[in-house]
Protein backbone atom coordinates (compact mmCIF):
# COMPACT_ATOMS: atom_id res chain seq x y z
CA UNK A 1 0.00 0.00 0.00
CA UNK A 2 2.84 2.38 0.85
CA UNK A 3 4.47 1.54 -2.46
CA UNK A 4 1.22 2.31 -4.31
CA UNK A 5 0.81 5.59 -2.39
CA UNK A 6 4.38 6.63 -3.21
CA UNK A 7 3.84 5.65 -6.81
CA UNK A 8 0.58 7.62 -6.99
CA UNK A 9 2.23 10.62 -5.35
CA UNK A 10 5.12 10.44 -7.79
CA UNK A 11 2.69 10.22 -10.71
CA UNK A 12 0.86 13.29 -9.47
CA UNK A 13 4.12 15.19 -9.06
CA UNK A 14 5.14 14.11 -12.56
CA UNK A 15 1.86 15.35 -13.98
CA UNK A 16 2.23 18.68 -12.19
CA UNK A 17 5.77 19.05 -13.52
CA UNK A 18 4.65 18.12 -17.04
CA UNK A 19 1.79 20.62 -16.85
CA UNK A 20 4.18 23.32 -15.65
CA UNK A 21 6.58 22.52 -18.48
CA UNK A 22 3.68 22.56 -20.90
CA UNK A 23 2.60 25.97 -19.68
CA UNK A 24 6.15 27.31 -20.07
CA UNK A 25 6.35 25.90 -23.60
CA UNK A 26 2.91 27.35 -24.36
CA UNK A 27 3.99 30.79 -23.15
CA UNK A 28 7.15 30.63 -25.24
CA UNK A 29 5.14 29.53 -28.29
CA UNK A 30 2.66 32.31 -27.60
CA UNK A 31 5.46 34.87 -27.56
CA UNK A 32 6.93 33.46 -30.77
CA UNK A 33 3.48 33.40 -32.36
CA UNK A 34 2.92 37.02 -31.37
CA UNK A 35 6.20 38.13 -32.95
CA UNK A 36 5.37 36.13 -36.05
CA UNK A 37 1.92 37.69 -36.30
CA UNK A 38 3.45 41.13 -35.87
CA UNK A 39 5.61 40.47 -38.91
CA UNK A 40 2.60 39.23 -40.86
CA UNK A 41 0.61 42.34 -39.94
CA UNK A 42 3.54 44.56 -40.96
CA UNK A 43 3.68 42.90 -44.38
CA UNK A 44 -0.10 43.18 -44.81
CA UNK A 45 -0.05 46.86 -43.85
CA UNK A 46 2.74 47.54 -46.34
CA UNK A 47 0.79 45.67 -49.02
CA UNK A 48 -2.36 47.63 -48.21
CA UNK A 49 -0.54 50.96 -48.46
CA UNK A 50 0.90 50.10 -51.88
CA UNK A 51 -2.12 48.30 -53.34
CA UNK A 52 -5.39 49.22 -51.65
CA UNK A 53 -4.68 52.87 -50.95
CA UNK A 54 -4.15 53.81 -54.65
CA UNK A 55 -7.61 52.40 -55.38
CA UNK A 56 -9.06 54.40 -52.50
CA UNK A 57 -7.20 57.50 -53.80
CA UNK A 58 -8.78 57.05 -57.26
CA UNK A 59 -12.27 56.62 -55.80
CA UNK A 60 -11.79 59.62 -53.49
CA UNK A 61 -10.60 61.93 -56.27
CA UNK A 62 -13.38 60.87 -58.62
CA UNK A 63 -15.72 62.99 -56.45
CA UNK A 64 -13.57 66.14 -56.61
CA UNK A 65 -13.04 68.91 -59.14
CA UNK A 66 -9.96 68.53 -61.34
CA UNK A 67 -8.49 71.82 -60.04
CA UNK A 68 -8.81 70.63 -56.44
CA UNK A 69 -7.15 67.34 -57.37
CA UNK A 70 -4.09 69.21 -58.61
CA UNK A 71 -3.82 71.39 -55.51
CA UNK A 72 -4.89 68.91 -52.81
CA UNK A 73 -5.33 65.34 -54.02
CA UNK A 74 -5.17 63.73 -50.55
CA UNK A 75 -8.10 65.52 -48.89
CA UNK A 76 -11.47 63.83 -48.46
CA UNK A 77 -14.33 65.01 -50.70
CA UNK A 78 -16.67 66.40 -48.05
CA UNK A 79 -19.00 69.36 -48.04
CA UNK A 80 -18.59 71.76 -50.95
CA UNK A 81 -15.70 69.79 -52.44
CA UNK A 82 -17.94 66.77 -53.12
CA UNK A 83 -19.26 66.65 -56.71
CA UNK A 84 -20.69 64.15 -59.20
CA UNK A 85 -19.75 66.19 -62.27
CA UNK A 86 -16.96 63.79 -63.23
CA UNK A 87 -19.39 60.87 -63.43
CA UNK A 88 -21.90 62.94 -65.41
CA UNK A 89 -19.15 63.86 -67.87
CA UNK A 90 -18.05 60.23 -68.12
CA UNK A 91 -21.55 59.06 -69.08
CA UNK A 92 -22.09 61.97 -71.49
CA UNK A 93 -18.74 61.96 -73.32
CA UNK A 94 -17.22 58.51 -72.92
CA UNK A 95 -20.15 56.08 -73.51
CA UNK A 96 -19.33 53.88 -70.54
CA UNK A 97 -22.53 51.84 -70.88
CA UNK A 98 -21.78 50.86 -74.48
CA UNK A 99 -18.26 49.81 -73.52
CA UNK A 100 -19.66 47.76 -70.62
CA UNK A 101 -22.04 46.00 -72.98
CA UNK A 102 -19.27 45.07 -75.41
CA UNK A 103 -16.94 43.90 -72.65
CA UNK A 104 -19.63 41.75 -71.05
CA UNK A 105 -20.59 40.17 -74.39
CA UNK A 106 -16.95 39.33 -75.10
CA UNK A 107 -16.05 38.11 -71.61
CA UNK A 108 -19.20 36.05 -71.00
CA UNK A 109 -18.93 34.41 -74.42
CA UNK A 110 -15.28 33.55 -73.83
CA UNK A 111 -15.97 32.15 -70.34
CA UNK A 112 -18.90 29.99 -71.53
CA UNK A 113 -17.01 28.63 -74.54
CA UNK A 114 -13.87 27.88 -72.51
CA UNK A 115 -15.86 26.03 -69.84
CA UNK A 116 -17.58 23.84 -72.45
CA UNK A 117 -14.62 23.13 -74.74
CA UNK A 118 -12.01 22.74 -72.02
CA UNK A 119 -14.34 20.50 -70.01
CA UNK A 120 -14.96 18.14 -72.93
CA UNK A 121 -11.26 18.09 -73.87
CA UNK A 122 -10.18 17.42 -70.27
CA UNK A 123 -12.68 14.60 -69.89
CA UNK A 124 -11.47 12.96 -73.10
CA UNK A 125 -7.80 13.26 -72.11
CA UNK A 126 -8.45 11.79 -68.66
CA UNK A 127 -10.89 8.96 -69.38
CA UNK A 128 -9.98 7.76 -72.88
CA UNK A 129 -6.89 6.22 -74.45
CA UNK A 130 -6.24 7.04 -78.10
CA UNK A 131 -3.38 7.66 -80.47
CA UNK A 132 -1.39 10.87 -80.05
CA UNK A 133 -2.86 11.41 -76.58
CA UNK A 134 0.60 12.14 -75.16
CA UNK A 135 1.36 14.57 -77.99
CA UNK A 136 -1.92 16.42 -77.45
CA UNK A 137 -1.24 16.68 -73.72
CA UNK A 138 2.22 18.12 -74.43
CA UNK A 139 0.74 20.60 -76.90
CA UNK A 140 -1.77 21.75 -74.28
CA UNK A 141 1.02 22.53 -71.81
CA UNK A 142 3.13 24.13 -74.55
CA UNK A 143 0.20 26.40 -75.42
CA UNK A 144 0.61 28.14 -72.06
CA UNK A 145 4.16 29.20 -72.96
CA UNK A 146 3.33 31.39 -75.97
CA UNK A 147 2.44 35.03 -75.19
CA UNK A 148 -0.35 36.75 -77.09
CA UNK A 149 1.95 39.10 -79.01
CA UNK A 150 3.82 36.10 -80.49
CA UNK A 151 0.72 34.96 -82.38
CA UNK A 152 -1.06 38.24 -83.11
CA UNK A 153 0.11 38.54 -86.75
CA UNK A 154 -1.25 35.15 -87.89
CA UNK A 155 -4.41 35.81 -85.85
CA UNK A 156 -4.99 39.10 -87.69
CA UNK A 157 -4.41 37.36 -91.03
CA UNK A 158 -6.90 34.63 -90.12
CA UNK A 159 -9.55 37.15 -89.06
CA UNK A 160 -9.08 39.04 -92.34
CA UNK A 161 -9.39 35.85 -94.38
CA UNK A 162 -12.66 34.78 -92.74
CA UNK A 163 -14.03 38.32 -92.97
CA UNK A 164 -14.26 39.33 -89.31
CA UNK A 165 -11.64 42.10 -89.11
CA UNK A 166 -12.01 45.70 -90.32
CA UNK A 167 -15.72 45.34 -91.12
CA UNK A 168 -17.05 48.19 -88.90
CA UNK A 169 -19.80 45.77 -87.84
CA UNK A 170 -20.08 45.29 -84.09
CA UNK A 171 -21.01 41.56 -84.04
CA UNK A 172 -18.16 40.61 -86.38
CA UNK A 173 -15.64 42.79 -84.56
CA UNK A 174 -16.60 41.30 -81.20
CA UNK A 175 -16.35 37.79 -82.67
CA UNK A 176 -12.87 38.63 -83.99
CA UNK A 177 -11.87 39.24 -80.35
CA UNK A 178 -13.78 36.30 -78.86
CA UNK A 179 -12.21 33.56 -81.00
CA UNK A 180 -8.53 34.32 -80.19
CA UNK A 181 -9.34 34.78 -76.52
CA UNK A 182 -11.04 31.39 -76.38
CA UNK A 183 -7.98 29.77 -77.91
CA UNK A 184 -5.68 31.64 -75.52
CA UNK A 185 -7.55 30.47 -72.40
CA UNK A 186 -8.05 26.81 -73.33
CA UNK A 187 -4.62 25.54 -72.25
CA UNK A 188 -4.88 26.86 -68.70
CA UNK A 189 -8.46 25.64 -68.40
CA UNK A 190 -7.61 22.12 -69.58
CA UNK A 191 -4.69 21.84 -67.14
CA UNK A 192 -6.89 22.90 -64.19
CA UNK A 193 -9.84 20.67 -65.11
CA UNK A 194 -7.71 17.59 -65.84
CA UNK A 195 -6.38 17.59 -62.30
CA UNK A 196 -9.87 17.62 -60.79
CA UNK A 197 -11.59 15.22 -63.21
CA UNK A 198 -8.72 12.76 -62.77
CA UNK A 199 -9.44 12.64 -59.03
CA UNK A 200 -13.09 11.65 -59.45
CA UNK A 201 -13.94 7.98 -58.79
CA UNK A 202 -14.63 6.28 -62.10
CA UNK A 203 -17.21 4.03 -60.40
CA UNK A 204 -19.72 6.89 -60.45
CA UNK A 205 -19.50 7.13 -64.21
CA UNK A 206 -19.68 3.35 -64.59
CA UNK A 207 -22.85 3.28 -62.51
CA UNK A 208 -24.41 6.03 -64.62
CA UNK A 209 -23.37 4.21 -67.80
CA UNK A 210 -25.05 1.03 -66.56
CA UNK A 211 -28.23 3.08 -66.04
CA UNK A 212 -28.22 4.02 -69.73
CA UNK A 213 -26.39 7.36 -69.85
CA UNK A 214 -24.42 8.16 -72.98
CA UNK A 215 -21.10 10.03 -73.10
CA UNK A 216 -22.60 13.52 -73.11
CA UNK A 217 -25.07 12.68 -70.35
CA UNK A 218 -22.19 11.36 -68.25
CA UNK A 219 -20.31 14.62 -68.73
CA UNK A 220 -23.18 17.07 -68.17
CA UNK A 221 -25.09 15.18 -65.46
CA UNK A 222 -22.29 13.48 -63.50
CA UNK A 223 -18.91 15.09 -64.13
CA UNK A 224 -19.87 18.77 -64.32
CA UNK A 225 -21.95 18.83 -61.10
CA UNK A 226 -19.10 17.15 -59.22
CA UNK A 227 -16.54 19.59 -60.66
CA UNK A 228 -18.43 22.82 -59.99
CA UNK A 229 -15.55 24.51 -58.06
CA UNK A 230 -13.04 23.91 -60.86
CA UNK A 231 -15.45 24.92 -63.59
CA UNK A 232 -16.28 28.07 -61.62
CA UNK A 233 -12.57 28.87 -61.30
CA UNK A 234 -11.97 28.36 -65.01
CA UNK A 235 -14.97 30.52 -65.88
CA UNK A 236 -13.98 33.35 -63.51
CA UNK A 237 -10.36 33.47 -64.68
CA UNK A 238 -11.37 33.33 -68.34
CA UNK A 239 -13.83 36.16 -67.75
CA UNK A 240 -11.26 38.32 -65.95
CA UNK A 241 -8.51 37.72 -68.49
CA UNK A 242 -10.86 38.49 -71.35
CA UNK A 243 -12.20 41.59 -69.60
CA UNK A 244 -8.71 42.96 -68.96
CA UNK A 245 -7.19 42.04 -72.33
CA UNK A 246 -6.23 45.29 -74.04
CA UNK A 247 -3.70 43.84 -76.48
CA UNK A 248 -6.05 41.72 -78.61
CA UNK A 249 -8.99 44.11 -78.36
CA UNK A 250 -6.97 47.11 -79.55
CA UNK A 251 -6.38 45.42 -82.93
CA UNK A 252 -10.03 44.62 -83.73
CA UNK A 253 -12.16 47.22 -81.88
CA UNK A 254 -11.38 50.43 -83.75
CA UNK A 255 -14.60 52.46 -83.80
CA UNK A 256 -16.41 54.06 -80.87
CA UNK A 257 -19.48 51.75 -80.96
CA UNK A 258 -17.10 48.75 -80.78
CA UNK A 259 -14.95 49.95 -77.86
CA UNK A 260 -14.62 47.80 -74.76
CA UNK A 261 -13.82 49.23 -71.33
CA UNK A 262 -10.08 48.52 -71.64
CA UNK A 263 -9.83 50.17 -75.08
CA UNK A 264 -11.93 53.08 -73.87
CA UNK A 265 -9.73 53.58 -70.81
CA UNK A 266 -6.59 53.47 -72.94
CA UNK A 267 -7.92 56.12 -75.31
CA UNK A 268 -9.16 58.21 -72.41
CA UNK A 269 -5.69 58.18 -70.86
CA UNK A 270 -4.14 59.47 -74.07
CA UNK A 271 -6.82 62.07 -74.83
CA UNK A 272 -7.76 63.30 -71.35
CA UNK A 273 -4.45 62.84 -69.59
CA UNK A 274 -4.72 66.14 -67.69
CA UNK A 275 -8.38 65.79 -66.67
CA UNK A 276 -7.70 63.75 -63.55
CA UNK A 277 -11.27 63.94 -62.29
CA UNK A 278 -12.67 62.39 -65.48
CA UNK A 279 -9.96 59.74 -65.51
CA UNK A 280 -10.57 58.87 -61.85
CA UNK A 281 -14.32 58.52 -62.38
CA UNK A 282 -13.84 56.39 -65.51
CA UNK A 283 -11.35 54.11 -63.77
CA UNK A 284 -13.75 53.76 -60.83
CA UNK A 285 -16.63 52.81 -63.11
CA UNK A 286 -14.49 50.24 -64.89
CA UNK A 287 -12.45 48.70 -62.07
CA UNK A 288 -14.61 48.69 -58.95
CA UNK A 289 -17.55 46.63 -60.30
CA UNK A 290 -15.01 43.97 -61.25
CA UNK A 291 -13.46 44.06 -57.78
CA UNK A 292 -16.89 43.64 -56.17
CA UNK A 293 -17.62 40.62 -58.35
CA UNK A 294 -14.24 39.13 -57.46
CA UNK A 295 -14.82 39.62 -53.73
CA UNK A 296 -18.09 37.69 -53.92
CA UNK A 297 -16.59 34.87 -56.02
CA UNK A 298 -13.16 34.53 -54.39
CA UNK A 299 -14.18 31.46 -52.36
CA UNK A 300 -14.97 29.61 -55.58
CA UNK A 301 -11.60 30.61 -57.04
CA UNK A 302 -9.66 29.30 -54.03
CA UNK A 303 -11.73 26.13 -53.83
CA UNK A 304 -11.33 25.44 -57.53
CA UNK A 305 -7.56 25.94 -57.53
CA UNK A 306 -6.99 23.72 -54.50
CA UNK A 307 -9.56 21.05 -55.41
CA UNK A 308 -8.01 17.88 -56.65
CA UNK A 309 -4.58 18.83 -55.30
CA UNK A 310 -4.82 16.26 -52.49
CA UNK A 311 -5.95 12.76 -53.29
CA UNK A 312 -6.79 9.89 -51.01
Amino acid sequence: MRFLRKRTTNNRKGRVIDMARGNDIGKKMHHKFSFGMAGVYAVLIAWALTTIYPLFWILMNSFKNKKLIRSDSFSLPVGETFTLDNYKTAFDRVNILGAYRNSLVISLSVAAAVILLAGLASYALVRYDFKLKGLLSSMVVAGMMFPAFATIIPVIRMMNVIGLANTNQIPKSLLAVILPQIAGNLSFAIVVLRGYIGGLPVELEEAAYMEGCNIFQLFFKVVMPLCKPSFATVGIFSFLWSYNDLFTQSFFLKTKPEYSVTVLLSLLTSQEGTNYGLMASSVSLIVFPLLIVYLFLQKYIVKGLTAGAVKG
